[in-house]
């Protein structure tokens, strides 16, 4: 008889593959469960990096500034650099300036709340000028020895938060007011934080304006918000690069995890594939079979880790902020790890010899 034609023989190999889904469908349900769980992750870390991002920008486009004037010293890095208060006055009679506030920035401070330790930023800022938060809940500050703080304090209108030896009772609370991975605001008036960092000397660490300076005083710099937020978040290459590369191996481990299965169901298959082969059918089909079942796992496997990835961003404290686009680039990579795992079956498909088919 002769072999038969190639368009004949892919036909039972899809077959045969679809079948064999259905009959190992709890292996594979395994698969889709462990593997799904990893793509989750990876999207995760996707959100992280695109946290890090949201939070500068939600921080400094809070502040309702056109620019910001710093210690050239600062290089663009909030909490860096302080100079006299006093250079406020000289700016606000800049060409190009309608109105400036003095920020007093300082981005790690040991605070008690609730008899808890936690590390949070300080805000000083001039009460109704820039900077001063809008309240989501609660109001606004209005005398000294107030504060404003971010949900992520775990504080509540009312909470007394001890910095040093003084404590402050919170009026008012805002969200999404983080720096560096998560740590939260703490808006208080400029004066306690001059006298709380800098025992009351006239020191601020930043200038906001609304229109753009033609000119500052010596030894400052006026930056955009786009600026500041850039060089904010130069200051986390470091953990950026490091979540990126665990996003790669979270790939990796995905990768692994359906080359596994593909391999076992490889093994359990041999007689199938002989019988194929027997057939006529080739070496491309009997490939593709193996990889059919990785494309057809790893689809699945990622659409499951889209759908857990959005109820798992609360086991981060910092802000998770998935980007449109690595949903969009997930199926593709899926598909990617898909191919590349079912390289390692692949000789086991189609190294079956068709003697095999007869109990040979």
């Amino acid at each position: 008889m002769h072999v038969l034609k190639h368009a004949d023989s892919v036909r039972p190999v899809w077959e045969v593959t679809l079948a064999d889904l259905r009959y190992r469908y709890r292996q594979f349900l395994i698969a889709v469960l462990g593997a799904g769980v990893v793509l989750a992750m990876a999207l995760l870390l996707a959100g992280l990096v695109g946290g890090f991002a949201a939070e500068i920008d939600w921080t400094v486009g809070g502040v309702g500034a056109q620019s910001w004037v710093l210690a050239n010293s600062a290089h663009g890095r909030l909490g860096a650099g302080i100079f006299p208060e006093a250079a406020s006055a000289a700016l606000a009679r800049s060409p190009g300036v309608t109105g400036t506030a003095p920020l007093l920035i300082l981005p790690g401070e040991v605070a008690r709340v609730s008899g808890k330790t936690r590390t949070v930023a300080i805000f000083g800022v001039q009460t109704g000028a820039l900077g001063d938060p809008a309240v989501t809940s609660g109001r606004a500050l209005s005398a000294s020895g107030q504060v404003v703080a971010d949900g992520r304090t775990h504080a509540t209108v009312g909470t007394l938060i001890t910095i040093g030896s003084e404590s402050f009772r919170v009026v008012g609370l805002v969200d999404h007011r983080t720096m560096a991975g998560g740590i939260p605001i703490v808006y208080m008036s400029l004066a306690d934080a001059q006298a709380l960092a800098l025992g009351g000397r006239p020191m601020v660490t930043a200038l906001v304006t609304r229109g753009v300076p033609r000119q500052v005083p010596a030894g400052l710099a006026v930056l955009t918000n786009q600026q500041v937020e850039q060089s904010n978040l130069a200051a986390l290459s470091s953990a950026i690069a490091s979540i990126n590369n665990s996003k790669i191996m979270m790939w990796v481990v995905a990768a692994i995890i359906i080359a596994a299965l593909l391999y076992v169901s490889a093994l359990q298959r041999v007689r199938d594939f002989a019988v194929l082969k027997a057939l006529g059918s080739s070496s491309a089909a009997l490939f593709g079979s193996v990889a059919m079942e990785a494309v057809v796992v790893t689809l699945l496997a990622a659409v499951f880790g889209m759908v857990i990835s959005n109820f798992m961003g609360g086991i981060f404290q910092q802000p998770v902020v998935i980007p449109g686009s690595a949903f969009a680039t997930l199926p593709v990579i899926a598909v990617g790890v898909g191919l590349v795992a079912s390289l390692v079956a692949a000789r086991r498909a189609t190294g079956a010899d068709p003697a095999a088919a007869f109990g040979g």
